[in-house]
């Protein structure tokens, strides 16, 4: 859980001038970083796979494993920084973020890539959940709107450069140098902060942590990652493996929020739930997020399995989301007061459900135009989603519970972002199998269609063997756009399905005074 900007020390004034503008730059630099890094891999992991020879399944576990251990680092910001101070966490935050992100690069192994991303994800907890906490401690109180709102269009941005900037360097140089690129932005974002906030560090005291709860939850939360990510390639429960990570994980989960509900310290604090607004807010952001997230994993990955985009086009085309989040998300800040928050989320459900079937209506013919329009409208939709959700869910807490309310938000929307890549990647490949095994029975010596395409084949110069794997893989090609269309389609539902939740809350909502989530 991220300190609060009220724990930091009283008698310190804001910054000004200078000061304040370059404070402001190094922190947008950190978050803008750490969401870059979210969403700058989805576009390379098929070119990550194949250098270091594994399949496009093992190569999304660059983006869960990430997830993972950042859902993991988030409850323990709080204890971390109280431990040694906000602002050293911050620093040092950075610094193992940009050494592992160079460690990253450098990974010869897929086990050693994964490693590093698991250490850069740690690293990211701290820095993106003090960020905001050092920003608003340092901004005068008439004010702390426009750093809210500065540190929310950084959250914003960053998903618009992430898709093409990864492509673009995938395609150019190498995929090493989407993480190169953090180096010399996350210097920045480390060195400048230093010396303008160490004299205004907080206070340090010996801060008790819950080992059991700790345990439970890395023991918990782990396996179950461990599980999704090789569930499929395992064949699931018919593994001795997967059933005992499937086991440990539901012992170790089921443990841990009976211990938490009791524990003097909790490392995460359950008892958050009792808070109606608080629930309602959290099932909407997290299963809003395993909806959304899923399909910003599979969309860039079926573009260039199965359409043949580069990772450049591809992130081209996914990257159009961002550009009215960007535009509408300052407007909708400035007049959150004036607005019912729980008609504003259902109209971004509703938009996400319609963009979402939208998108499962396509087939491998699809133009590049026809695919960029409803990412763009999905744009409208991300303000409406995220900046809402955190003030609804913040709302009717007591000044002392903000900062633990929102890590513990924090991590639920981080673990629903990283599940959803196993998931969704999952009923992808298995939905695909499914689907070429039924076209497959049209493909038959009875079938007029089948006969027309394998004489246009031969008659084009291929042997009858070369005509049969040519009709294999447009065969391929139609079961995964299908497969990939049924993910779309149980995402528009799943929308439509959260709208209901929402309306559990209750207002007035007022001013939530915490994080806008990213």
């Amino acid at each position: 859980m991220a300190a609060s900007p009220n724990d930091a020390q009283p008698q310190l004034q804001p910054l000004h001038g200078t000061a304040l503008v370059l404070l402001t730059i190094a922190v947008a630099f950190s978050t803008f970083m750490e969401v870059l890094d979210m969403t700058i891999v989805n576009v390379a992991v098929p070119h990550i796979a194949g250098s270091l020879g594994v399949s496009a399944n093992e190569g999304t576990w660059t983006i869960s494993s990430y997830s993972l251990a950042s859902a993991i680092m988030q409850p323990l910001t709080g204890w971390i920084a109280r431990r040694f101070g906000e602002v050293k966490t911050f620093v040092v935050s950075v610094g193992l973020f940009v050494v592992f992100s160079m460690l990253c690069g450098l990974a010869t192994s897929m086990p050693m890539l994964v490693f590093a991303r698991l250490m850069q994800g740690a690293g990211s907890g701290p820095m993106v959940a003090l960020s905001l906490t050092l920003l608003l401690a340092s901004y005068p109180k008439a004010r702390q709107g426009i750093a809210l709102a500065l540190w929310a269009m950084t959250v914003v941005v960053a998903p618009i450069f992430g898709p093409i900037l990864g492509g673009w360097l995938t395609d150019n140089f190498s995929w090493p140098w989407i993480f190169y690129i953090n180096l010399p932005v996350g210097v920045l974002a480390g060195v400048i902060p230093w010396p303008l906030l160490r004299k205004r560090e907080t206070k340090t005291f010996p801060a008790p942590i819950d080992v059991v709860g700790l345990v439970l939850l890395v023991a918990g939360v782990g396996c179950l990652q461990f599980m999704l990510d090789n569930g499929n390639d395992h064949d699931w429960f018919a593994s001795p493996l997967i059933t005992a990570l499937g086991l440990i994980a539901l012992v170790s989960l089921t443990f841990l929020v009976v211990w938490e509900l009791h524990a003097k310290h909790p490392v995460v604090e359950l008892s958050l739930f009792r808070q109606r607004n608080f629930t309602a807010g959290v099932i909407a952001l997290s299963l809003g997020m395993f909806a959304f997230f899923g399909i910003n994993v599979v969309f860039p990955l079926w573009l260039q399995t199965t359409l043949g985009y580069t990772a450049t086009w591809a992130g081209l085309a996914t990257a159009p989301v961002g550009i009215l989040a960007f535009l509408l998300s300052p407007i909708l800040g400035r007049n959150m007061q004036k607005l019912d928050l729980r008609m504003v989320v259902t109209f971004a459900f509703l938009v996400f459900a319609a963009t979402s079937y939208w998108f499962s209506t396509f087939d491998s013919s699809a133009s590049f135009n026809s695919l960029v329009l409803p990412r763009f409208v999905m744009g409208i939709a991300i303000p409406c989603f995220f900046i809402p959700l955190n003030q609804v869910y913040l709302s009717g807490l007591p000044a002392n519970e903000i900062a633990s309310a929102s890590g513990l938000a924090n991590f639920f929307r981080t673990l629903g972002s990283s599940v959803s890549t196993a998931v969704t990647v999952t009923l992808w490949d298995h939905r695909g199998i499914l689907h070429h095994a039924n076209l497959t029975e049209s493909v038959t010596a009875a079938s007029p269609a089948a006969n027309q395409v394998l004489q246009n084949l031969t008659h084009g110069g291929l042997s009858q063997q070369q005509a049969l794997g040519m009709t294999d893989q447009l065969v391929n090609q139609q079961a995964l756009t299908l497969a990939v269309n049924d993910i779309f389609w149980g995402c528009a539902v799943l929308f439509l399905l959260l709208i209901p939740v929402i309306w559990l809350a209750k207002p007035p909502f007022g001013s939530a005074g915490g994080a806008v989530g990213h």
